[in-house]
């Protein structure tokens, strides 16, 4: 616990020390604008770029910080940040584009903690998945009462019931054998998802991103994998149920950390739910199928692994690896090309054209 408040108590100190955060809305140009305006201010550890076009063909911008920005750094973890996948929830949208101006800001400033966490992270942050609806949101006017108003994609479709559902694989191979990491995607995974959704996806798949963050409005909460509960439905509706990853008391720690960051969220009372310590699985607050808590690269806790390589055409090879609570391990696996087996043969009379050579039956 006491390690926990003293993140809290750093963070006080450390926001304390920059200018006071004006919060304004920022309609598509104006974020446009703010993205770049943070790169010319620190051209040489950002880079802007785009995943994608929503449904009316606004650019999906990222922005990422780095000490080496558009490169892969072995051991360097890559994290991303998304916000305003609801066009209407745009307090997430908000915070990271404070998020990146404070980034940039104390990186110029000299600040230890964030020129490290600069040179030993990659961060890339999508504030707005869903310019579309922002925009639809921000045109009715703040007096309007149709707070859902933008809420979903151009297309009227929510985003966050719009990726595959791998839950229901991995739920079906643990009770049949199978993966639980790593899956592939449906075939014809394209045409059932949105412009938004497939940006992002492709996103996900371009990058080894170690950890994420999702920004939403609403409940005061850090909600952890998974969404979808494994129990059955019950008239028509998943029963709640809490669901863990295997790798479970990580997120919850995560969860925790931040919580404990938060003013009060750790407190746990919120709009008259109680979440204790702030945190909750997710499908044990509510069952949500095909939403952003998909497949993920595995984190590991300090303690001893084994891991195995493989390749078609190599022989798997498997080492035993101690993973400590500070810097990354990196192992190297060398595999060798298979052997093909020879096929045994014999040999069997053919009158008149000497003897044949078939295939031995095993």
């Amino acid at each position: 616990m006491s390690g926990l408040l003293s993140v809290s108590f750093h963070l006080l100190l450390l926001f304390k020390l920059v200018a006071p955060v004006t919060f304004r809305h920022h309609r598509y140009d104006e974020l446009v604008r703010t993205l770049y305006k943070v790169h010319n201010e620190c051209p040489y550890i950002t880079r802007v770029y785009s995943i994608g076009r929503s449904v009316k063909g606004r650019h999906l911008y990222v922005l990422e910080f780095s000490d080496y920005p558009g490169i892969h750094e072995p051991l360097e973890p890559e994290v991303k940040y998304v916000g305003n996948m609801h066009g209407n929830e745009v307090l997430g949208r908000e915070l990271l584009l404070q998020l990146a101006e404070f980034l940039c800001e104390e990186f110029r400033n000299g600040n230890q903690r964030i020129v490290r966490l600069v040179e030993s992270t990659r961060v890339h942050i999508l504030p707005s998945m869903n310019p579309d609806g922002y925009e639809v949101a921000a045109t009715q006017g703040a007096d309007s009462s149709g707070y859902l108003v933008g809420r979903n994609n151009a297309n009227g479709v929510d985003l966050n019931r719009n990726f595959p559902d791998l839950n229901t694989y991995i739920y079906y191979n643990e009770k049949h054998g199978g993966p639980n990491h790593h899956l592939p995607l449906p075939d014809n995974w394209k045409s059932q998802v949105e412009p938004e959704t497939q940006a992002v996806i492709q996103w996900i798949r371009s990058f080894n991103f170690v950890l994420s963050a999702n920004l939403h409005g609403g409940a005061v909460v850090a909600n952890y994998p998974f969404d979808k509960s494994l129990e059955h439905r019950v008239r028509g509706f998943r029963r709640t149920a809490n669901t863990p990853t295997p790798d479970d008391k990580l997120f919850q720690k995560l969860a925790k950390v931040y919580s404990y960051a938060h003013g009060w969220m750790h407190q746990g009372w919120n709009c008259g739910d109680y979440f204790p310590d702030g945190i909750t699985n997710g499908a044990s607050w509510y069952s949500l199928s095909k939403g952003d808590h998909g497949d993920y690269f595995r984190l590991l806790l300090p303690g001893t692994y084994t891991v195995t390589a493989t390749a078609p055409g190599f022989d798997p090879e498997t080492v035993t690896v101690t993973v400590g609570p500070g810097e990354p391990k990196l192992v190297n696996f060398l595999l060798k090309r298979s052997v093909p087996q020879a096929t045994p043969t014999r040999r069997v009379p053919n009158s008149g054209h000497g003897d044949r050579v078939l295939p031995k039956q095993v």
